[in-house]
């Protein structure tokens, strides 16, 4: 990890609208003081589990993915984060530790803002507050209507679910390479290893989608989201 001044201010931030939007001119100031830039490597552990939540994180620049940690030591993935969103916007007010990991998949830049601070002014700006309880309210959202629409699917629903994800909100592109490992791709959708893998296989046989190592490349999307649809 590395301290990066990349932005002199948070006024000049692209994402300042979608978060920090109702401050005034002394409580820019505030939040400049209270803001560390961190750029991590590929594989850095940008937050552990159990570690004390003190901070507001969200991200610049890179890809980062949550995960859990079992009593075996095994790691499951939770969710892949891109930039503009809120790492840990719904855990900083409902306890003290983490309760996932967070790593970077590719170099990542991450802001970060004392937590004490962000709580001062949210005590004073209300129209800040709000803003913050909409954000919370839209990740929550978020959150249940993917896990709703993963649920109800078959095996190639669910696949197809994945991958349009990768090419819609993630890389905003239809060939991408995919940041995890098989596995925890499976996770993601809630299915195995090998259910993962063959039904990947399945989707390139039937010409839907190409695939060279971890390179997918969308060759139908029409027809992939139909699958998506209807699986």
């Amino acid at each position: 990890m590395k301290i990066s001044y990349d932005i002199k201010s948070c006024v000049t931030c692209i994402y300042r609208q979608m978060l920090f939007g109702d401050l005034d001119e002394d409580e820019y100031v505030l939040i400049n003081e209270a803001r560390t830039e961190k750029i991590f490597r590929k594989g850095e552990v940008i937050v552990q589990e159990d570690q004390p939540i003190d901070s507001f994180l969200y991200l610049r620049k890179g890809l980062v993915k949550l995960y859990k940690t079992d009593e075996h030591g095994k790691d499951h993935l939770l969710s892949i984060n891109k930039p503009g969103d809120f790492v840990n916007l719904l855990n900083i007010f409902s306890d003290k530790n983490y309760h996932y990991s967070v790593c970077a998949l590719e170099e990542t830049m991450v802001c970060e803002v004392k937590l004490d601070t962000l709580k001062k002014i949210i005590a004073s700006n209300s129209k800040f507050a709000l803003r913050i309880l909409n954000r919370v309210a839209c990740i929550s959202d978020d959150v249940i209507t993917n896990r709703f629409e993963i649920s109800r699917k078959q095996i190639k629903g669910r696949v197809a679910f994945i991958l349009i994800y990768l090419a819609d909100q993630i890389y905003k592109n239809q060939e991408f390479k995919i940041p995890i490992t098989r596995r925890e791709l499976g996770e993601l959708i809630s299915m195995t290893t090998e259910n993962t893998i063959r039904t990947l296989s399945e989707f390139k046989k039937d010409g839907i989608i190409d695939m060279k190592g971890r390179v997918i490349t969308i060759l139908d999307y029409d027809r992939l989201h139909n699958i998506l649809k209807t699986g």
